[in-house]
């Protein structure tokens, strides 16, 4: 039987290993034709993606349409001083009419509410499992007490959402230890100076083999994911040899072979997507790679000054001389005992071309990991210096990195 999914999916006739610049938590597709049918997939992701957070944009921006009970809370949230969102308002009329007083606070800043934390892609994505795992939730459903867990379909909407205080905290990730840096990302700190880094983590990656309950192995016909999905699976795939299908997210593709019922089609996702849709494991650990091999890396951000007293700060900079001072900015740290733990580097879009000494060049920015927290008199010392010799300096964030072995447990 015939794969039956109206995505915008690309059958090979064997599993294409392309280098996709996106972590597994993906939402993005690959390139290709397509129809009708591909785009009305494409619509019903960028409709899941989005509603939450837009529900979340018109509670904060758009004007109560419940006269009465609204204005009693309104009132009560100026006497806290608070700005709240339209249903915060209304529990905190409800709890306040009880005699019961302000609700419990889950954050320090946004008392009467969950902290909104938003990440890019679907319900059972592994940007979910990482927005869990940030915040030691066993559930990222849309409500969970004291997370409200708020999906969107790529990283700037998430970025939008945190400065437009529809969004407190978002997650994004960063990095595969397989396909490398994701740059867009990158670039997107750079783009929003008011969004600080206040957090790391780092998660393993763990691609399952996905079924609707009741079905066998040797039923297959086919397997459907995202391309990145299907690259860290290429030897188990080939052995199988089943028909490989592209979609644009795996999270979306077990949701609709779940809903549909297809059983001779696998889906390569997380265990989390099987939790949310109702699937089997059928095999976990599916990947290539052996155990710890493949982890993902997260930046929890968050709008506003942030902490100094974090293990590890990031700091952006541009070099006056281009990369041949890249040098004197490691030395700049490194001779102070700072460790340098992490180099990354982008074209500068705001000047893309610089000319040294009658030589024309591209010109970056470069990113540096350093372990010390931003209030440590030498990294506070290494970047007054940086200062010296560098295009622009910015510090994205002084923050704590939590690394699991697995899902369940800090190591």
């Amino acid at each position: 039987m015939a794969l039956r999914l109206p995505a915008n999916l690309h059958t090979y006739a064997s599993l294409p290993c392309k280098k996709s610049g996106a972590s597994s938590c993906s939402s993005s597709g690959g390139g290709g034709g397509g129809g009708s049918s591909r785009r009305r997939f494409s619509g019903i992701n960028l409709i899941v993606c989005s509603s939450s957070l837009d529900k979340q944009r018109r509670r904060v921006g758009g004007a109560p349409t419940v006269a009465s009970p609204l204005q009693v809370a309104e009132e009560l949230a100026a006497r806290f001083g608070h700005e709240m969102a339209v249903a915060d308002l209304e529990r905190l009329y409800r709890e306040y009419d009880r005699g019961d007083g302000p609700p419990a606070f889950s954050d320090p800043g946004s008392p009467g509410r969950p902290l909104r934390v938003v990440y890019q892609g679907v319900r059972g994505s592994y940007c979910q499992e990482a927005a869990a795992a940030a915040f030691n939730s066993s559930t990222a459903a849309e409500d969970s007490g004291r997370f409200s867990f708020l999906p969107c379909s790529n990283m700037e909407d998430a970025f939008a959402a945190l400065e437009d205080g529809s969004a407190d905290r978002a997650v994004a990730p960063m990095e595969n230890s397989i396909d490398g840096p994701i740059h867009r990302n990158l670039d997107l700190l750079i783009r929003h100076p008011g969004v600080r880094i206040v957090g790391e983590l780092i998660l393993p990656v763990d691609h399952c083999l996905l079924t609707v309950p009741g079905a066998r192995r040797s039923a297959l016909r086919s397997v459907v994911s995202h391309p990145q999905a299907l690259a860290h699976c290429r030897e188990r795939l080939g052995s199988l040899g089943l028909e490989i299908e592209e979609a644009p997210n795996a999270a979306s593709a077990a949701e609709w072979v779940a809903e549909n019922g297809i059983r001779d089609t696998a889906v390569i996702g997380s265990e989390m997507a099987a939790r949310e849709f109702g699937l089997q494991v059928l095999e976990r650990n599916f990947q290539d790679q052996p155990p710890g091999a493949n982890v993902n890396r997260y930046l929890q951000l968050a709008l506003g000054s942030g902490k100094e007293n974090g293990k590890k700060t990031t700091v952006a900079f541009s070099l006056e001389r281009g990369p041949s001072d890249l040098f004197r900015a490691l030395w700049t740290f490194e001779s102070r005992g700072v460790r340098v733990s992490r180099v990354d580097h982008r074209p500068n879009r705001a000047n893309p071309i610089r000319v040294v000494e009658k030589a024309t060049n591209m010109d970056y920015v470069y990113f540096l990991d350093l372990e010390g927290p931003e209030s440590d008199p030498r990294v506070k010392s290494g970047i007054r210096l940086l200062h010296e010799f560098a295009g622009f300096v910015r510090v994205l964030g002084s923050y704590d990195c939590t690394c699991r072995t697995r899902l369940q447990e800090d190591s």
